[in-house]
């Protein structure tokens, strides 16, 4: 093992925390590696790209593909190493520094590691019907990608929490119809999404369940949906266009359960941690909703100020003797050049 081979912090995990945490990371004049399980960088926020955000600060309100933009480029502003589909399953202790193993059999070797990794590697709950999978490249989502797929048609919802009826309040104005069907007698959201809901027309049927979905003749695609009621015999068939179902998400959680590292868990999913992000693994920090402390902020803006406090702690794990924090970036010589550059565009496009 070279030395070139070994990084300052390697980040598992490659949405809010994690890019910004490589933002930060670089800031400080470390070499920074963000590994990726999924195919692509922003993490949850993939599940949403036309929702709109509107409490990230010092943004206007911006869609979520606008906000994965915006922090992929900030993120990778210092150019640190990118490795996607890349699943780590262990962390191991060796030779004076960490090593993460992943599924594809490659290791990644680092003197400190931030675990950006939300609630585990998230995968939407799949419809538990026979046949359900043959219309998923059809019109059977577990996402909303875009609304327009939507305009002007009968759309079923699944789910009672608050994806189902965030999508509905948000389909009610571009769909024909919109129904919401929950297993159960009451919503388990937000009081004031579910007064939207009402508002808006959406058809609410509590107490029922898809029992099947039948193909619109030839097509692999979904034509009916039998719905079942508690309490009633016979199934009723409804038709559709599109059906959307929101059953939560699967999350694996075998990196922290594999690694030899003392890593102690608040419970199944979340890291037991300190306000600066610290885990009880002395070199490992962690940042976003995969950690818990006193006063600890659910929302990107917290996973922010988590990110910057986990690169914190791993520069001084790193250098006892280096600064507490980052100089800001008005002052910090890190941008010189780059605001050069920027500056050097502005004039050109007033034509200065």
């Amino acid at each position: 093992m070279s030395a070139k081979d070994i990084f300052d912090v390697t980040i598992v995990g490659g949405g809010p925390a994690g890019l910004y945490a490589a933002f930060y990371a670089g800031l400080r004049g470390m070499k920074a590696k963000i590994v990726e399980a999924q195919g692509f960088l922003g993490g949850k926020i993939n599940f949403y790209p036309e929702k709109m955000i509107w409490d990230v600060g010092g943004l206007p309100p911006v869609t979520g593909e606008e906000l994965i933009r915006h922090l992929v480029r900030q993120g990778t502003t210092f150019d640190p190493a990118v490795v996607l589909n890349e699943k780590a399953e262990a962390i191991v202790r060796e030779d004076g520094c960490f090593a993460l193993h992943a599924a594809s059999g490659r290791v990644h070797y680092s003197k400190t590691v931030i675990l950006a990794i939300g609630g585990g590697i998230v995968k939407p709950v799949k419809l538990q019907l026979s046949g359900a999978e043959k219309f998923e490249g059809a019109n059977l989502h577990y996402t909303v990608k875009s609304y327009a797929r939507f305009a002007g048609k009968t759309v079923l919802i699944s789910g009672g929490g608050d994806s189902a009826l965030d999508w509905a309040v948000e389909l009610a104005d571009v769909a024909k119809k919109v129904v919401l069907v929950c297993r159960r007698d009451a919503f388990k959201g937000y009081e004031a999404t579910v007064a939207k809901v009402r508002e808006k027309g959406v058809v609410c049927l509590m107490n029922t369940e898809i029992e099947k979905l039948i193909a619109a003749g030839d097509r692999p695609a979904i034509g009916r949906v039998a719905l079942r009621s508690h309490g009633d015999s016979a199934a009723k068939e409804l038709e559709v266009d599109e059906v959307i179902v929101c059953h939560g998400y699967e999350r694996e959680k075998e990196l922290i359960r594999n690694s030899q590292v003392d890593i102690r868990m608040k419970d199944e999913y979340c890291i037991d941690g300190s306000p600066l992000c610290e885990t009880s693994a002395p070199g490992i920090f962690a940042a976003g909703d995969c950690i818990h402390y006193g006063g600890k902020l659910y929302l990107i803006a917290g996973a922010f100020q988590d990110a910057a406090n986990a690169v914190n702690r791993a520069k001084r794990f790193i250098e006892p003797d280096a600064a507490s924090y980052a100089m800001v970036s008005s002052h910090n010589e890190a941008f010189k050049e780059k605001n050069k550059e920027l500056i050097k565009k502005m004039l050109a496009g007033t034509g200065v």
